[in-house]
């Protein structure tokens, strides 16, 4: 385990409900060279350039997170690793002490995994929905399957610990690779997340309530080849874990709809254009770009914005599959 990981929680960021966030998800970028079907439609449009924040002030909002008492930094997008000069930023985060993620669809990796390993990040999540050629080209639409399993191996051999594979499941689409994507993740090591897919952002490519596939549906699958203990371990975010008796490997489960978790969250996103979110499911957000770009170089002032942002973190979130979805960005917008 990191060095950082061990860092004591002495969190000034406390929401109304006394709720400590030591947990920051930091988008570096919208852009993404996916286009997965859950999460962004075929055709985007992009942020301008000037309304994207700089590597410069993604490193202040980090470095103030850390100041109140953060103690684990994601970064996420869209596709974090196609940030131009992304590396420079991460060596900096990767000084800071607190534990460095990346959540990646894996496609850099194969150039990148020894750099990374190399500035400080600690562990990485790698988003895998299909062991199909065919069936991966569907669901991301420009993704290449060989490409991410060699970005996998690359990780794997840069001597990264504890990487975790993401699965969205969609019900007619890849619910039928779930026993094999768990073969994959023990037959390597890894762990392996279920998420049930989140109704962000309005898309025509499927309907999301057919689609749906529950955590309880995915574990009585997995239960009928492989034998589930339930675990006490936490990573710090939402999954639920369970052990099997003969692997290593762990089986989570992220359950925004079934299995709300909302009274344990100590999470808080910032969008690439300087959003700050207190909830994943709600438009409760705070403007942290206007106060770096009014008040440059003052870290007091945004520490300040930071603690007062904590008033607004809602008390749950609700999500709907059956309605229009009530909030309209796509998960790329928001951070992965």
């Amino acid at each position: 385990m990191s060095k950082k990981s061990d860092v004591q929680n002495t969190s000034q960021l406390v929401d109304r409900f006394g709720r400590r966030v030591e947990y920051v998800r930091l988008s570096v970028t919208d852009r993404c060279d996916f286009r997965c079907v859950y999460c962004m439609a075929e055709e985007m449009q992009f942020l301008p350039r000037s309304d994207v924040l700089s590597l410069e002030e993604l490193y202040q909002v980090a470095s103030a997170f850390v100041e109140l008492g953060v103690n684990k930094i994601r970064l996420t997008g869209g596709e974090p690793l196609v940030r131009k000069g992304i590396l420079t930023l991460i060596e900096r985060l990767g000084k800071l002490p607190a534990e460095l993620l990346i959540t990646t669809n894996g496609s850099q990796l194969p150039v990148m995994a020894k750099d990374l390993k190399r500035l400080g990040v600690d562990r990485l999540n790698i988003s895998l929905d299909s062991l199909q050629a065919d069936k991966f080209k569907r669901l991301t639409r420009t993704g290449k399957l060989d490409k991410v399993l060699a970005g996998i191996d690359a990780a794997i051999a840069a001597g990264f610990e504890r990487i975790k594979l993401n699965a969205v499941v969609l019900k007619g689409r890849n619910d039928d690779e779930v026993i094999d994507l768990v073969d994959y993740a023990c037959s390597k090591g890894l762990d392996i997340t279920f998420i049930e897919e989140m109704p962000l952002g309005a898309i025509t490519e499927h309907d999301r309530a057919e689609a749906y596939c529950s955590s309880d549906e995915l574990h009585e699958i997995i239960s009928q080849q492989y034998e589930l203990l339930p675990s006490t371990e936490k990573t710090g975010g939402p999954s639920r874990y369970y052990r099997m008796p003969d692997s290593g490997s762990r089986v989570g489960f992220i359950s925004p709809h079934s299995h709300n978790f909302c009274s344990e969250c100590n999470r808080v996103r910032m969008t690439v254009e300087g959003r700050l979110l207190l909830c994943l499911g709600n438009e409760h957000s705070m403007d942290i770009r206007q106060v770096l770009r009014e008040h440059p170089n003052d870290p007091q002032v945004l520490q300040q914005h930071l603690i007062q942002a904590m008033d607004l973190k809602p008390e749950e979130h609700t999500f709907s599959l059956d309605d229009e979805p009530q909030i309209v960005r796509f998960m790329n917008m928001t951070g992965g």
